[in-house]
């Protein structure tokens, strides 16, 4: 399995030609935030999946998806078909956590997350979940956004985990994990691979123009906080358009 960081929570996942992309964000502009990001769309053959972990724009880009072709499977969370379906996907599989889909040849499970994830700024109140991914004999857990929560414990032992570690602004609120909460969520799940997403990609359009590299902290942060707990998970800190295989 090869794992592309695209940048912010959009991370590509590929086994024998077949590629599920997460939270896809494609666009050098989405609303008020502009992406720092190098490398803007997945590498390699086209997804034939996108998990859509909640409706915030900077996860759920309407744009970016249809870009990705009309034949693309979309999992998204209960609650939400309805939604995509109005605005033309004809392919829509909605999971509640616990309930799992499959679609080229991965199989998806929803699970919880801690994130207000409606439609901003008027939309009705909608759930963010997360997702287990099982593709090539591994099981990747991609959280979405989320904070700390009760039944984290439960999502033990995943083979890779993509974790956030910080948002798109000077400060985060509730609903996220920053590097030191995302450092105890690796703590808890113990993945065999951890890789820090959803820092540095997008930047308000007020805040100045800086490279990637220039706001990777987050990530190194949170990179330094798993290594001081010595726990037995490997921490990779991807720049937008890396990519790793797994095992490697």
């Amino acid at each position: 399995m090869r794992i592309r960081f695209v940048g912010h929570a959009t991370v590509s996942l590929e086994d024998n030609g077949h590629v599920l992309v997460t939270d896809p964000v494609l666009r050098r502009r989405v609303a008020f935030l502009r992406s720092a990001a190098v490398e803007r769309e997945p590498a390699g053959a086209k997804p034939v999946v996108s998990v859509v972990s909640h409706l915030h724009r900077d996860h759920c880009d309407i744009p970016s998806l249809r870009s990705l072709g009309p034949e693309l499977t979309l999992v998204v969370p209960g609650g939400t078909a309805a939604f995509f379906r109005r605005r033309g996907f004809r392919r829509v599989i909605a999971l509640n956590p616990g309930e799992s889909g499959t679609a080229g040849g991965f199989t998806v499970t929803a699970t919880e997350a801690e994130h207000d994830g409606r439609r901003w700024p008027i939309g009705a109140h909608r759930a963010a979940v997360g997702f287990l991914i099982e593709v090539a004999g591994s099981r990747v857990y991609f959280a979405g956004d989320t904070d700390l929560f009760d039944g984290m414990a439960r999502l033990a032992g995943p083979d890779v985990a993509l974790l956030p570690v910080w948002g798109w602004g000077r400060s985060i609120g509730a609903g996220h994990l920053d590097p030191k909460r995302a450092a105890r969520a690796t703590e808890v799940i113990r993945p065999g691979l951890a890789v820090p997403i959803h820092w540095g990609s997008l930047r308000p359009m007020w805040h100045r123009r800086t490279s990637v590299a220039d706001l990777s902290s987050p990530a190194q942060q949170f990179a330094d906080d798993v290594r001081s707990r010595h726990l037995s998970t490997r921490v990779e800190v991807l720049m937008p358009g890396d990519c790793i295989d797994w095992p490697g």
